[in-house]
């Protein structure tokens, strides 16, 4: 065993210390290779496998006892942060399709172009091309099928804001080359005169699917282009591409009251396909029935 091992020592002595040295960097190199591989292999797994943006409780809860105008069970609505200036969130699959079908069958008989909310000093003649779409309005006190009714307490839910302080649903179509120039939904008294009341949040029901356009768009999204050379026809910014069944909630007011200037927003002309959506207004205020 003793010579084995001599005779073993000996050959491996007989490559030569350069011999050795190549040896090891081979084997060094080898190593490093695989392991950069393989790390790079997570990488492209984790690329392609997608990333939850929401938060998911581990834990289930039981219902507390809830007060009289409460609920006795827990509620689940799935949404995505888009922005927080403005307060934009994107709420998945908010209605079915039945749902979304059923609102467009009882609004198509009813639909008349769609007007503006004037300002000091404009007219119907030079705001002519702002606004293209047509549309109706309808509570869901007049909607027999009850679909209204069930969307407009989700909404609700889903604001935290009572189904009180909701305006009567604006569904509106937008056919080929139509769109709406940015705006904000809130009116500020300095142009429009004194309000009774005023627009917290809008929420969009999306009730088609577009094959191209017709995208909400948010231009001053974190504080971008909010400079005296914006155009207002333009398409740009923050842009949330309407997939039938979903919402969109964005605030126009911040907490204390002021309107958000990011809130400003707008309807991108569309390109291919027809575009239905259904708006809900939510008023700072309980309105009369």
């Amino acid at each position: 065993m003793k010579s084995r091992g001599k005779l073993l020592g000996q050959r491996w002595w007989s490559l030569g210390l350069p011999s050795v040295f190549l040896l090891c960097l081979f084997f060094f190199l080898v190593g490093l290779f695989g392991s950069t591989l393989i790390s790079q292999q997570d990488v492209q797994v984790d690329s392609v496998r997608p990333r939850s943006r929401v938060l998911e409780s581990v834990e289930e809860f039981d219902a507390l006892p809830n007060g009289e105008t409460g609920e006795h069970s827990l509620t689940s609505i799935s949404f995505q942060v888009l922005s927080w200036f403005p307060r934009a969130v994107y709420f998945p699959n908010f209605a079915t399709e039945e749902q979304c079908q059923g609102i467009i069958k009882m609004a198509k008989a009813e639909l008349k172009p769609s007007a503006l909310a004037l300002r000091k000093g404009e007219t119907a003649e030079n705001t002519k091309g702002i606004r293209t779409s047509s549309g109706m309005f309808i509570s869901s006190s007049e909607d027999k099928t009850g679909i209204l009714d069930l969307i407009e307490e989700k909404i609700a839910r889903a604001t935290m804001i009572p189904r009180t302080h909701g305006e009567a649903f604006n569904v509106l179509r937008y056919e080929i080359g139509q769109s709406y120039h940015s705006h904000y939904d809130a009116f500020d008294p300095s142009q429009y005169g004194p309000q009774k009341s005023q627009r917290v949040a809008s929420f969009l029901l999306y009730l088609s699917d577009v094959e191209e356009g017709g995208e909400t768009m948010f231009p001053f999204e974190n504080g971008q282009n909010m400079d005296a050379n914006y155009d207002f026809r333009k398409c740009i910014g923050l842009k949330v591409k309407p997939r039938r069944g979903d919402g969109l909630l964005f605030y126009s007011l911040f907490p204390n009251g002021t309107i958000d200037p990011t809130s400003l927003h707008g309807s991108c002309p569309v390109i291919r396909g027809e575009k239905w959506v259904a708006t809900k207004w939510i008023r700072d205020q309980e309105l009369d029935e």
